[in-house]
């Protein structure tokens, strides 16, 4: 299957744009599960990860040397508060955000000596075409964009974008995390 991260013409973006210092992985599909068990999980997840996680992997490997050759940068990686929290709705989109935190964190690691800051965003919903007709609270995408240049900046390796994510994040150390007893959404 190919998806939105097909090598090819993510190689071939890179060839064409060697003046990058910015790269923002913020390609992603997703839709409702009917529940974890639901048979639809398998084949969903099969096609997310070819977008939000090995896209992500996929653009990661064609910029690095973009990036190193121009004296260093930036990966901004958008990820999500499920990265924390897999409600049954969400267990395919879900799994594939963990996966890309878990990228993130190791692509961080290995390219901080060339010079490539690598920020993981995190964020609830984002009122965009992704989330159209979901009737949940949004975040405002001006704001979302507007607080991760500034955590890039600043030089931060992680960006908590809305007051949920701040919470859920800070949960995950407590004796009751949000992930294993959550509010109806």
């Amino acid at each position: 299957m190919k998806g939105v991260g097909e090598s090819g013409a993510i190689g071939a973006a890179a060839l064409r744009r060697g003046d990058v210092t910015l790269l923002i992985n913020n390609a992603g599909i997703g839709r409702v599960d009917a529940s974890a068990l639901d048979p639809a999980v398998i084949d969903n997840a099969r096609e997310f990860f070819e977008t939000n996680f090995y896209g992500i992997i996929r653009a990661s490997q064609a910029f690095a040397p973009v990036l190193s050759a121009n004296g260093g940068g930036a990966i901004v990686n958008v990820l999500s508060d499920v990265t924390w929290f897999a409600p049954p709705i969400l267990t395919a989109y879900s799994a594939t955000k963990s996966a890309a935190w878990s990228f993130t964190n190791a692509l961080r690691l290995d390219v901080r000596d060339k010079g490539i800051q690598v920020l993981a965003l995190h964020v609830g919903f984002v009122d965009t075409d992704l989330t159209r007709g979901l009737d949940v609270k949004k975040s405002d995408p001006q704001q979302v964009a507007a607080c991760t240049l500034d955590a890039l900046e600043k030089g931060h390796e992680e960006v908590l974008a809305d007051a949920q994510t701040e919470a859920l994040k800070r949960s995950l150390s407590t004796e009751q995390p949000y992930y294993l007893n959550p509010p109806p959404i």
